[in-house]
Order: structure tokens, then C-alpha cells, then sequence
């Protein structure tokens, strides 16, 4: 089967968690927003495309996959992980990755509130003040709280623990990694602070990255990079 990605063209956002378990399990897939808008892509197709569906879903990304129209990427990825081996086979294996998908999702959103914490509507110029203070509590509090826990996940597997669910990989590992390399991006000053307490975590990540399919989708042109249009987005005097 190839699938069909619907997403933002010029940002990785929450499309990206979905990209990785695409590449990490070698699927076909067309990233239909990001071909070019006389071949029907663009965020004109994205828009049409959210607007056609029937039943609607709330905002992309969403995934097409023959017959089945999936949206919400904690959704979408727990139906990847089962049909592409990247998820255990039993349900409170599966229940327990996809717990920690949600619990990444609720860092992602926190991320992003960071430097919208008035609303998504208003520029990151009209809030400037209230971003600041937001973004003092998520480098000191929400962050640490966030990354020490899963270190502690990791921790308890021990040193035959490959990733949050044991040995096998899982598609809640590739998302920590794309957060992992995010924060990085957004908040290097904080995170190099924060490295020593979390070892395992960034370890987690680099072992992500050097994995085969994985590495090659990082060198292509397939990987969107961060940038101020995103989730994760580097403002100098958010990371003091």
C-alpha cells in the first residue's frame, strides 16, 4: 500500500512524527502537500483535501491509507505501529506505547505554547512579554519534568532496554528523538544545562539517528528542517 500524508508543506510539525515511522519501516508514502501545486500540491491541495473528506478531521495531520482516513498523529501512529512492527504485539504493550505518545504530544503542546501562550492566532510579536514569562517556566519546570520522566522509563528498563518499551524500538522512541532534537533547536542553552540528568534520553536519540533508514532520511531532501514557522522555533531571548 502507499499512503497518503496530509500535512503542512513547509513545516516538520506534527507531520514529522508521522514521517519517521513511515521512513523507520521503509512504507511508500506521497507527502501530498509538499509536490508542487500544478501537480495538485500545496497548501491549496491540503486545504481542499480537509475540506472534501467526509467524515471531516479536526486539522492534519491526517493519513489516507486505502480506505481509512486517520486523523491525529498519536491515532495515526498507533495504527502504523501495529500493521509496520513498530509497536508491541500484545494490547498492554501497544496501550503502554501509545500512553507515552500521548504523554509527547502534551510536551509538544506545551513547546508550542511557549511562544504562543495568548493564542495560536496572534503573532509571536503581539506576545512577546507573556511568551517570555511562559518560556522561563517551561526551560525550569515543565521541561525537566517532562525529560527526567522518561529518563526514569529508560532507566528502568536497565542496560538491556533498547527504548521506552524494551528491546524492540517502537514509534514513541522516533518521537522522543524528533522532540529531543527539537528542544535542542529551540532551546540549546537550556538543554545543554539539562543534558547531564538525562543521559539516557539523548543517547536514545542518537541511537535513533543512527539507525540505516533513518540516517538516510535525515541527509534528504524529504526532511523538512526546524524553523520559525513550527512547533519548535529558536527565539535567542526565550532561552536565557
Amino acid at each position: 500500500m502507499r499512503y497518503e500524508l496530509h500535512y503542512w508543506p513547509g513545516i516538520p510539525g506534527r507531520g514529522e512524527f508521522v514521517r519517521l515511522a513511515l521512513e523507520d519501516a521503509g512504507q511508500d508514502y506521497d507527502d501530498v502537500a509538499r509536490g508542487p501545486a500544478a501537480a495538485g500540491g500545496g497548501e491549496g491541495a491540503l486545504a481542499a483535501f480537509l475540506n472534501d473528506v467526509d467524515p471531516p478531521p479536526f486539522a492534519p495531520p491526517v493519513l489516507v491509507a486505502g480506505a481509512l482516513v486517520i486523523g491525529q498523529t498519536a491515532n495515526i501512529l498507533l495504527f502504523l505501529g501495529a500493521r509496520h512492527g513498530l509497536a508491541p504485539k500484545d494490547e498492554q504493550g501497544r496501550l503502554w506505547v501509545n500512553q507515552q505518545q500521548l504523554t509527547l504530544a502534551d510536551l509538544v503542546a506545551e513547546a508550542h505554547a511557549v511562544h504562543h501562550p495568548i493564542a495560536s492566532s496572534l503573532y509571536y510579536e503581539d506576545q512577546k512579554l507573556a511568551a517570555a514569562q511562559c518560556a522561563r517556566h517551561f526551560r525550569t519546570e515543565r521541561m525537566p519534568k517532562h525529560l527526567d520522566y522518561f529518563e526514569r522509563i529508560l532507566a528502568a528498563a536497565g542496560e538491556s532496554g533498547a527504548g521506552l518499551a524494551g528491546e524492540a524500538l517502537t514509534y514513541a522512541d522516533l518521537s522522543l528523538f524528533q522532540v529531543v532534537r527539537g528542544l535542542e533547536y529551540a532551546f540549546p542553552n537550556a538543554m545543554r544545562r539539562l543534558s547531564p540528568r538525562i543521559a539516557r534520553v539523548l543517547e536514545l536519540a542518537a541511537r535513533v539517528e543512527r539507525r540505516p533508514r533513518i540516517a538516510a532520511y535525515l541527509r534528504s531532501n524529504r526532511r523538512i528542517s526546524f524553523n520559525e514557522q513550527g512547533i519548535f522555533r529558536h527565539y535567542p531571548e526565550l532561552d536565557d
